[in-house]
């Protein structure tokens, strides 16, 4: 079976640090494999609010993102209490989006928890249709 290769960017734009909570965690007792994607949503929003927008709907006038696809490599696992550190890269421009990169390790062993990848399109959400990145945006996501 192949597996999916992630390369992270070398120029980290942000980080921020989570701690792992009980409702992260599966049956297993370790963190959930959903729940790695939810940690990659907060730290986007954090990101971006870092930036200054307020949320991921309004990014430039009427123009906000969605997700259109996600890659997540596994690589150790995480427990309840952990503290982990999330880097936010970007790479991957084009006319309507982007790709966003979450590092995910454990701040305590520093064990590389995870690695993965949202592709980002911006979409103007009065008209229900994908929209061209606000140059604003762009540039920030590129300093």
């Amino acid at each position: 079976m192949a597996r999916i290769k992630l390369n992270f960017p070398d120029k980290v734009l942000f980080t921020t640090e989570l701690s792992i909570r009980v409702n992260d965690l599966n049956y297993g007792g370790h963190v959930g494999n959903d729940s790695i994607l939810t940690l990659m949503h907060e730290a986007r929003f954090r990101f971006l609010r870092s930036l200054g927008y307020k949320d991921e709907l309004t990014l430039g006038n009427q123009i906000g993102i969605i997700v259109s696809d996600v890659a997540i490599v596994y690589k150790s696992e995480s427990f309840f209490g952990d503290n982990l550190i999330i880097e936010v890269a970007t790479d991957d421009f084009n006319k309507y989006g982007f790709d966003m990169y979450y590092s995910i390790k454990n701040k305590q062993t520093g064990k590389e928890v995870a690695i993965g990848k949202t592709g980002i399109v911006c979409m103007d959400y009065k008209e229900r249709k994908i929209a061209t990145i606000p140059q604003a945006l762009s540039d920030a996501l590129q300093a």
